[in-house]
């Protein structure tokens, strides 16, 4: 909280230097834990310029803090609660641990690194520094059919989010990745626990290619993968774009559990770059090609054999064929 107290009276008076009585009289704290609480700050990647006339906020850290999103968050629910790690494993792990300690609806947990992130179908996510390595908890009261259609709702959220903010043309392939050109910038991993008849928590694991240099990636990702500094040449602020995702996440979920998928999955088909392409979708050791002619109510792709007969995917992993 004091920490809060400090930045906030650093934001008012930007440009001007604070006096360390200032601070002591708005926190009720020491001078010596205000001066250590400076430290603190200085620690987190704070530039903070401090002389005989008090202290004067010079830079802010890129980083994907908690009092950063939250600054000027206009949400309801949606990152109310956020846990940050400069370095976890894997943030989908330990939101699936808050979610079974009652975490809220709504909650956030977000990391500069992952050490194991998780892509789908067992597959490692490679989570460098200059990401977005983010998971949500939801709690909607659905029955567990309906929790894939989560993923497409977060895919919609996605692709507008970067759209809107940083005028980047994006498109959604099938099932949950998001695309610069042919180039993957984002995937998305939902993982569900549920019962029979109902779905008692989703963690949505949400990683985005933000200022990721894509040289510094594994070779063998190179080719296929972009981040959004690499297409616009410039560093994008982290914590301002997770807030711009976090409000429009709340609206778009809040029309999801208002009876409004048709709506959302509506939006889904316009942006993919999926639909109308030549596809091989891959799953339990089988390949599948054809065109991909729709996506159903169920978030089920439709592909058109060969013979002109159609058949249904439920899931796998999705490549768009040059044909």
């Amino acid at each position: 909280m004091t920490k809060r107290k400090i930045l906030k009276t650093l934001y008012e008076k930007k440009d001007e230097y604070v006096p360390l009585e200032q601070f002591v009289n708005e926190t009720g704290k020491s001078p010596e834990i205000i001066e250590n609480e400076f430290l603190n700050l200085e620690e987190e990647g704070y530039i903070i310029n401090h002389s005989k006339l008090g202290y004067r906020l010079i830079k802010t850290p890129n980083l994907l803090l908690p009092y950063e999103i939250k600054r000027g968050l206009k949400t309801n629910f949606m990152g109310h609660d956020i846990h940050y790690f400069n370095e976890v494993d894997s943030t989908n792990e330990v939101a699936k641990y808050l979610a079974e300690e009652g975490a809220e609806d709504g909650t956030v947990v977000v990391a500069e690194i992952q050490n194991k992130g998780k892509g789908r179908r067992g597959k490692t996510w490679i989570s460098p520094p200059g990401g977005i390595w983010m998971s949500v908890i939801l709690r909607p009261e659905i029955p567990p059919h309906r929790a894939s259609q989560l993923t497409l709702v977060t895919g919609v959220v996605v692709a507008k989010t970067i759209k809107e903010e940083l005028n980047i043309d994006v498109g959604i392939k099938w099932p949950n990745d998001i695309l610069i050109g042919k180039k993957k910038v984002c995937g998305i991993l939902t993982e569900v626990n549920a019962t029979l008849d109902k779905v008692n928590y989703l963690v949505v694991g949400i990683g985005i290619d933000m200022n990721v240099d894509v040289p510094m990636l594994p070779s063998d990702l190179q080719k296929g993968a972009t981040s959004l500094k690499n297409e616009l040449n410039t560093e994008i602020n982290g914590a301002l774009l997770v807030q711009r995702f976090l409000q429009n996440f709340e609206n778009i979920y809040n029309d999801f559990k208002d009876g409004k998928f048709p709506e959302i999955l509506d939006e889904w088909r316009a942006m993919s770059s999926t639909i109308g392409t030549s596809v091989e979708v891959r799953t339990r050791g089988k390949r599948v090609q054809g065109y991909a002619v729709g996506i159903n109510k169920e978030g089920i792709l439709i592909i058109e054999m060969e013979d002109g007969s159609l058949r249904k995917m439920i899931s796998g992993e999705c490549l768009h064929l040059n044909k």
